[in-house]
């Protein structure tokens, strides 16, 4: 599932927790029902969609987690230039 660009910040911050959420969530029902085909499925689509907001975000606004710091779309070293994920719920928190 691809996001498209125009949405802000806080949009695609929401749908990666969404997908995160889901991950996490489906990772602890295939522990106890690993021959569940549909579960799967779905964990692998929310895999996608997860990854596919990372790579997003840390070409429009920086890097979010450490799997996309060197991601050739990233413009820089930014960790410490950008606000923190929860800075961006305050109105005007982000750039």
């Amino acid at each position: 599932m691809m996001y498209q660009n125009n949405c802000s910040r806080e949009q695609l911050l929401k749908r990666l927790y969404e997908s995160s959420f889901a991950v996490v969530e489906l990772t602890l029902y295939l522990d106890t029902h690993p021959e569940d085909e549909r579960a799967m499925q779905m964990f692998r689509e929310n895999m996608t969609a997860r990854k596919s907001c990372l790579k997003e975000y840390a070409c429009r606004f920086g890097p979010l987690t450490i799997d996309t710091a060197d991601d050739s779309a990233s413009r820089s070293w930014q960790w410490m230039q950008q606000p923190w994920p929860w800075e961006c719920q305050q109105k005007g928190g982000c750039r």
